[in-house]
């Protein structure tokens, strides 16, 4: 994942604060009422449910907005039934690219999908073409901007049972199977080490490297696809060179 962290800080910097909340908030709603209707209402015994709710609070979401999504997702309150769905397809210089959505109109989601990827030199691809490139895992990001020893996150993290954890750069990335991502990440916070952000995320066994145009063709394309309402995550084997990310920093 290194590189995918630190682009992803540049764009919260550099994007509009109240939108990009908003859209946060739009796709963590969905996720926890989806995540309450498949699991159950109780976090608990709902991992899902569990990593949701984390999700949220470290996005600041208020409780009640939670507590609505919730009972939305169990029936307690009337609500939007969403289908998931993951679109597989290629991007500028045959980048392999996974999109998760949520959607109540998936004939609507795919023509648009599809769209976007036309008009950016990108397609759809036959299912199982592209998936078979990825593995789930849970993903767990410590900027070390916040002080934190390398030693004692490794410590932590291991410990609680974490596969592995990589140096990417401004921040370390902790691997974790996609179970014991929520525990490990308490495991990590009560160790004193402060989390940016921890999800489960479609990891590539390999990354591809492009030129300088079409990196950047394939990441307008990444976030072009993000910022559709019914897409949730957005997974590339991308390869993102540090001289292309400190451009865009300093730009």
């Amino acid at each position: 994942m290194s590189g995918h962290s630190k682009w992803a800080t540049i764009k919260r910097k550099k994007g509009k604060a109240d939108a990009e909340r908003g859209r946060i908030f739009t796709k963590l709603i969905r996720e926890i009422t989806v995540a309450a209707r498949n699991g159950g209402g109780d976090p608990n015994g709902n991992p899902r449910l569990r990593s949701a709710i984390s999700a949220a609070k470290q996005s600041n979401m208020p409780a009640d907005n939670v507590e609505r999504a919730i009972k939305k997702g169990t029936g307690e309150l009337p609500g939007v039934t969403y289908e998931e769905s993951i679109y597989e397809s290629y991007g500028p210089g045959g980048v392999a690219i996974l999109v998760d959505v949520l959607t109540d109109n998936r004939n609507r989601t795919t023509s648009e999908i599809r769209h976007i990827l036309s008009r950016n030199s990108g397609r759809l691809a036959e299912a199982g073409s592209v998936a078979w490139m990825f593995d789930q895992k849970g993903l767990i990001v410590v900027e070390k901007s916040s002080g934190a020893s390398e030693d004692d996150l490794m410590m932590a993290a291991l410990e609680a049972g974490a596969d592995d954890v990589k140096d990417s750069g401004d921040s370390w990335e902790v691997l974790t199977p996609p179970a014991k991502c929520e525990s490990v990440r308490a495991a990590i916070a009560n160790a004193g080490v402060a989390v940016a952000s921890a999800e489960t995320a479609r990891v590539p066994q390999n990354r591809v490297a492009l030129d300088r145009r079409e990196t950047l063709q394939a990441m307008r394309l990444l976030d072009l696809i993000e910022e559709h309402d019914d897409v949730q995550k957005v997974s590339s084997n991308l390869e993102i060179p540090d001289e292309v990310l400190d451009e865009l920093e300093a730009q």
